[in-house]
């Protein structure tokens, strides 16, 4: 789906009005693109906007490529970075996924992690929702990380990490995420800032964001 300009315009419009509180679902057409628009994320909101539109652009795409009922595909973009999780029956069905988006506007690279087999159930992936929830909460917890730089997903017990983090800021969720029951697989798929980056970041961030161990307010 390409937006007209007029209309992603009024989409930014929108997206402003949400900057007062901590987040808000962004719908065009009546439809949802994609979560919140969130604060506390270290990708501009523009780019949380460019994700969301990916998401909605490669969902599209695999349904008109794919039967509802003959795959499982779930797709996650960050910062152009798309993860696809779930089950497909055949080497071929997962290849044409990757392709399909490989070839959407705007994704600079795919990580394929589909599988070939069976699908899972509703309560296999309401497992995977719960399991996500709980390294999230994890995350909230965790000195020398900034509540909401990390985006958390989760597929057959493999927890999908992303966000623009230093490299101990990185090593720490990690740490975290494996930690939490029933985890069975962490998946760093981070983009890790400079010193200078990660440094600029602190500088802008709330007054009442946490700061990283060893900073004090």
């Amino acid at each position: 789906m390409r937006i007209r300009v007029s209309t992603f315009r009024f989409v930014l419009l929108i997206a402003a009005c949400c900057g007062a509180v901590n987040g808000c679902v962004v719908a065009v057409g009546g439809a949802a693109l994609g979560g919140a628009i969130v604060v506390t994320d270290r990708r501009s909101m523009g780019m949380q906007l460019e994700d969301a539109q990916i998401e909605y652009r490669i969902n599209s795409a695999l349904d008109n490529r794919f039967t509802r009922e003959s795959v499982h595909i779930e797709v996650t973009s960050y910062n152009q970075k798309v993860l696809l999780t779930g089950q497909v029956p055949h080497d071929k069905d997962r290849n044409d996924a990757e392709a399909i988006a490989s070839e959407s506007e705007n994704v600079r690279m795919v990580v394929n992690e589909l599988t070939i087999g069976s699908l899972s159930g509703l309560s296999s992936q309401g497992d995977d929702n719960m399991l996500a929830g709980k390294v999230r909460s994890a995350l909230l917890d965790v000195p020398g990380l900034a509540t909401g730089t990390v985006k958390v997903t989760c597929a057959d017990g493999t927890v999908y990490l992303f966000g623009r983090v230093g490299t101990k800021e990185a090593e720490i969720a990690e740490r975290a995420a494996s930690h939490v029951n029933g985890v069975k697989r962490v998946v760093a798929l981070f983009d890790l800032l400079s010193d200078a980056e990660l440094a600029q970041y602190l500088h802008e961030a709330p007054s009442n964001a946490p700061l990283p161990a060893g900073n004090s307010q």
